[in-house]
């Protein structure tokens, strides 16, 4: 099989980092082969991606590397970036960051528009693109309004629309739904089938293991084991939990908490006692009604799961709570209605970009800032229980995005809000560092916070959750349009 990747013995050191990031590090992929990099956070997935699109060294030049690349017949290093767009796409683990416009539309186009595409194959493969999404994705809206496994699937369009000969994924499938996951694998299958090189570093593996050719494990930059397509389907879960990986995915099975409305997927009768309390909430973005609740009552406490499609207002019932999206409804906290800044100067949240939340140079100084108005907390000691604290004056920006996951999380947990929100948290994370993350959200409700957690993630939901909200999209959603009441804070 002809080689259309070639990395030999590369080495390669972030600026200012004290050691490289990749080390040794040798992979060949032949034309039409997919192959998934695997390995705990940490380990050099990301950074192995870079590499093959260029963004390493040409994106971070004052970085040391050695070694040689190739990519489709092109050594990395002796071509601009434009060129190796030309012959790659590339789907970041955060899409927004990767987005150049505001509509799927126009993203889908962008690559074709800037390589000199005819007009009308570039409107063929656009209508194509768009027809593949329209059942899943509200093609009008704003892309910085989806959600983000809505975001997701408009990059992974946009970056095999050009119809490069090699596509990148980081993390596909860590916002996703099951049902866009199973959709990811058939759009793989379809583009693998088409010819198109593939490599996708990955944590959760399953879902992949009936298109993949091989998959490489990596441990601190190099390549620790392969493991063929035949030899991984006889890989047991127990030694994919030796090498930190995931395995088998078991749905969580939760009860439901006291909701009613249009949004809520199982309605259940009100109870007493319930410390955060929402009436009325409606919210429309453009003329889409996203949530629709009569009441939703959350206890102290305990972690509550928000479940539901890609698309369904997860994320936007997350920012009403915590004061960031404007409603109508109000909002309660022991009895009390809380105004928007009430409700931000009481709440904390994770988001799935936790870069945004990054604000000093060390690790150190993020725990300290996030823990200036809070409680005494042993910062120290929620470092350590993240397998943070060797990290401690690493600037927070050059860690793995795993690890900077895993400091917000710490962070959140030292700020002693009585309302938290962890959205996605896990996204990013290796098997072995989900349990500690697990642990972190369970504290943080028995500090007695109220907890809500919005993933997908049914691996982390089995180890962290005791009650869940199932959100589904209302009825009314494309029908209702916007009311002078759907953008005012009513309390």
């Amino acid at each position: 099989m002809t080689p259309v990747i070639r990395v030999d013995d590369v080495e390669w050191t972030y600026p200012h980092a004290e050691r490289p990031s990749l080390r040794g590090l040798d992979l060949t992929v032949g034309e039409g082969e997919l192959v998934v990099l695997c390995g705990a956070s940490g380990s050099g997935k990301s950074t192995a991606l870079r590499l093959l699109n260029g963004l390493v060294p040409q994106f971070h030049d004052e970085g040391v590397l050695t070694g040689t690349v190739t990519v489709a017949g092109v050594v990395t290093t002796a071509v601009e970036l434009d060129a190796l767009g030309a012959v790659t796409g590339t789907v970041l683990q955060h899409p927004r960051r990767q987005f150049f416009t505001d509509s799927a539309r126009d993203e889908v186009a962008f690559a074709m528009e800037n390589l000199g595409y005819e007009r009308e194959r570039t409107r063929a493969r656009v209508a194509d693109a768009l027809d593949g999404l329209a059942a899943f994705v509200p093609l009008g809206q704003s892309l910085q309004a989806l959600s983000g496994g809505q975001q997701q699937q408009v990059a992974i369009a946009s970056a095999a629309a050009h119809e490069p000969r090699v596509l990148l994924l980081d993390e596909p499938s860590s916002n996703l739904s099951v049902d866009a996951i199973d959709r990811l694998a058939a759009t793989l299958a379809a583009l693998k089938d088409a010819g198109t090189t593939i490599v996708i570093a990955e944590h959760r593996l399953r879902y992949l293991q009936d298109v993949l050719d091989r998959v490489v494990v990596m441990r601190d930059g190099a390549v620790d084991v392969v493991w063929t397509h035949d030899e991984f389907r006889e890989i047991s879960d127990e030694t994919l939990a030796a090498e930190g990986l995931r395995g088998v995915v078991t749905p969580a099975t939760l009860p439901e908490i006291a909701a009613i409305g249009a949004s809520a997927a199982s309605p259940a009768a009100s109870v007493p006692g319930a410390a955060l309390v929402l009436e009325g909430i409606r919210c429309t973005l453009g003329s889409r009604r996203v949530i629709d609740l009569d009441r939703a009552a959350f206890a102290a406490g305990e972690v509550t799961a928000i479940r539901g499609a890609n698309g369904a207002g997860k994320s936007t019932l997350a920012r009403i709570v915590t004061g960031l999206q404007r409603s109508a409804g109000s909002v309660r906290l022991d009895g009390a209605a809380l105004s928007l800044r009430a409700r931000q100067r009481a709440s904390a949240v994770v988001m799935q970009d936790v870069q945004r939340q990054l604000f000093t140079e060390t690790v150190s100084a993020e725990i300290a800032l996030a823990g200036a108005d809070a409680v005494a907390t042993d910062a120290d000691a929620v470092l350590a229980s993240l397998d943070l604290d060797h990290l401690a004056e690493r600037h927070p920006l050059s860690l793995s995005g795993g690890q900077q996951q895993r400091l917000v999380v710490a962070a959140v947990r030292v700020a002693g809000r009585r309302i938290v929100v962890f959205d996605e948290p896990s996204s990013g994370v290796d098997r072995r560092h989900l349990q500690s993350i697990a642990d972190q959200i369970r504290r943080v409700a028995a500090d007695g916070a109220v907890v809500l957690l919005i993933s997908h993630d049914e691996d982390l939901l089995a180890l962290a959750a005791d009650r869940q909200l199932s959100l589904v999209t209302p009825s009314s959603a494309t029908t209702s349009p916007p009311t002078p009441a759907s953008v005012k804070e009513m309390t």
